[in-house]
């Protein structure tokens, strides 16, 4: 029998790997703070007032979803306006977007959203 959280993963396998294709392409620029099959982060080499670096994007497998988390959105709202009712259905607080499933059309537009908010790190000068 498998341990529960093994399950998690399992279960959430397909929405994890393409999770994992929306943020590699930005690796070669940021730093990867964490990439195992529980959990995929990457950060900036940009260092806050409390010394640690300042999140860019990750997921992790919960209990019942995969959430995704994009900083861009939080510091920047605006790069959220004219979000999909469909993107927007998946949002739960300011920044983190929850999945079940792939739904080919919404993660291009969650492809997209990552996108504008690394040009919008980018041009406030949080990549180095």
């Amino acid at each position: 029998m498998k341990k529960k959280s093994q399950k998690v993963i399992d279960d959430f396998r397909t929405v994890t790997t393409a999770l994992e294709k929306v943020l590699r392409p930005y690796e070669k620029n940021l730093v990867l703070a964490s990439s195992a099959s529980t959990r995929y982060s990457l950060s900036t080499r940009h260092v806050l007032p409390n010394k640690q670096t300042l999140f860019f994007a990750g997921f992790q497998p919960r209990k019942a979803y995969v959430s995704y988390y994009l900083m861009p959105v939080y510091m920047f709202p605006d790069l959220l306006n004219g979000m999909s009712i469909a993107l927007r259905k998946r949002m739960q607080g300011k920044s983190c977007f929850n999945f079940k499933d792939v739904d080919p059309v919404v993660f291009k537009e969650l492809a997209s959203l990552t996108q504008a908010g690394f040009e919008r790190f980018k041009n406030e000068g949080y990549l180095k």
